[in-house]
């Protein structure tokens, strides 16, 4: 079962309702089972059930019968517009950030301090904290990336990032909405590999990591 511990609860389990729906689980026209029964299929509480039932039932998927019960109308769902436009501003904010970052990885590879390195490692220790909420992971997330861009010692870059930063959160909060990661620890071990890469000064290898990064989290929503 997918894991539902993120917020917001009623989205995701709106999605996996969604998911077992296209799979086939319940054919056009059938009932669903109720939310006694969903409830713990799905590791939420009622009302979080009735939550996602509603907005499915928003979306031309199912029917909340009065006194019946809950009923396939559709087995897809037509793309919600805001999800569209939420992923188009992703991959924009994405492509921006490449065009930072990379640099920046590499210029820290070759002009980091033992001070910036420090920063670095304990910004990267920081990011799997547990108990995170989706907005204090990203927040994390952004120390370690403005840490890297301080050790660029490059003052405009540092700029333009801090500039940057409030639609990145917005952007990255957006991401791990729609899309939560499916695997943190490989997603931890990325940015590992461009922490190490700097700490052994290889500038190329730094800048070609953060590449596939932000590459990877880009083709999420091409």
């Amino acid at each position: 079962m997918p894991d539902l511990r993120r917020v917001p609860l009623a989205d995701q389990a709106a999605d996996v309702l969604l998911e077992r729906i296209r799979a086939g689980e319940w054919a056009l026209g059938a009932k669903l089972p109720g939310e006694t029964t969903l409830a713990p299929q799905l590791g939420v509480g009622r009302s979080t059930v009735r939550e996602a039932i509603r907005q499915l039932a928003g979306r031309g998927v199912l029917d909340a019968r009065q006194g019946s019960g809950v009923y396939v109308t559709a087995l897809d769902a037509p793309e919600d517009w805001d999800r569209v436009l939420r992923r188009a501003h992703i991959v924009t904010v994405l492509e921006a950030r490449a065009a930072i970052e990379v640099e920046a990885a590499a210029l820290a590879a070759a002009r980091r301090t033992p001070a910036d390195l420090r920063a670095m490692k304990r910004a990267l220790a920081e990011r799997t904290a547990p108990g995170q909420s989706i907005e204090e992971h990203v927040d994390a997330d952004m120390v370690l990336h403005r840490a890297i861009v301080v050790a660029a010692h490059n003052e405009v870059l540092a700029e333009m990032f801090d500039g940057f930063v409030p639609r990145v959160r917005r952007a990255m909060v957006d991401m791990l909405r729609l899309r939560p990661a499916a695997d943190e620890a490989a997603d931890q071990d990325a940015h590992a590999d461009v922490v190490a890469a700097i700490a052994e000064r290889r500038a190329d290898v730094a800048a070609a990591a953060t590449r596939a990064h932000l590459d990877a989290l880009r083709a999420g929503f091409a």
